[in-house]
């Protein structure tokens, strides 16, 4: 069976950014030609599919030709129903990109253990911080992983077990630059130290602007400069730093140049 790269966006946090690193990064991969899928595994609230049926009705609407993923639902609601829709999808598709619901749940560990690259976005703070490892009080040492970056390792031995493969996590720091100076470098130095003993790597994310909150009605991207009305500087500095984020992800040898091209 044709393997699919698996990019999976999990945070029990909901307010990260989630769904929308996870649109920006389906349609920047078709904007580089790759055939991509995305699925929503949120059935309540169905962000990832609601961004990208605005974006089709868009393109109905101003008759516009843009880079657009597959995109559904997952109907079948187990872990055996995600893993027989994520093979199904393989068959056609390049990337397949899941959006898991901002809570803890069967599917939502189901599609950890699928990954081939897990992306957790958090906000650049110790709230967020706090899923992955608690910190002491007064030094902001990491004392030791929390109960997430603990179930992460577990679903990553899973993995392993299953078919040898690896879970690549990426922590994507958003929102950095509302945050003063000292405590962005705390929370850095957290991140890094937590990172040595969990496993992850820590890459810049998207900063925190209101285009984004803007483009959602539309289900425009920063990939879609041409069919943005009125575009400003704080539209090219969101760019750069969509195009450094898809850098960060280091997808398969053949993927980077593409998409540096497309964005």
């Amino acid at each position: 069976m044709k393997r699919a790269h698996k990019i999976v966006f999990a945070n029990e946090k909901g307010g990260t950014g989630k769904s929308t690193t996870a649109v920006h990064a389906a349609v920047a991969l078709a904007a580089a030609g790759h055939r991509v899928a995305a699925l929503d595994l949120d059935v309540r609230q169905k962000t990832m599919v609601r961004y990208l049926d605005n974006r089709a009705a868009t393109m109905r609407r101003r008759q516009l030709e843009l880079p657009m993923p597959s995109h559904a639902v997952l109907t079948a609601l187990s872990p055996q129903g995600l893993e027989d829709e994520v093979a199904r999808l393989s068959e056609d598709n390049d990337f397949i990109i899941v959006d898991t619901p901002g809570r803890d749940d069967p599917l939502a560990r189901a599609a950890i253990s699928l990954a081939d690259t897990l992306v957790t976005p958090i906000n650049d703070s110790f709230v967020d911080l706090d899923l992955i490892g608690q910190v002491d009080a007064e030094t902001f040492r990491v004392k030791k992983p929390s109960f997430y970056a603990e179930l992460i390792w577990d679903l990553r031995k899973v993995r392993a077990k299953a078919d040898g493969g690896t879970v690549d996590w990426v922590v994507l720091r958003n929102r950095l630059q509302h945050l003063e100076a000292h405590n962005m470098r705390r929370v850095a130095a957290a991140l890094t130290e937590l990172s040595k003993r969990v496993g992850f790597r820590v890459i810049p994310g998207l900063g925190e602007r209101v285009i984004y909150r803007e483009l959602f009605p539309k289900g425009l991207t920063l990939i879609d400069v041409g069919a943005i009305e009125s575009v400003g500087l704080s539209h090219i500095a969101a760019r750069q730093e969509l195009r450094e984020m898809i850098s960060g992800f280091a997808l398969p040898a053949g993927v980077e140049q593409p998409l540096q091209v497309a964005l």
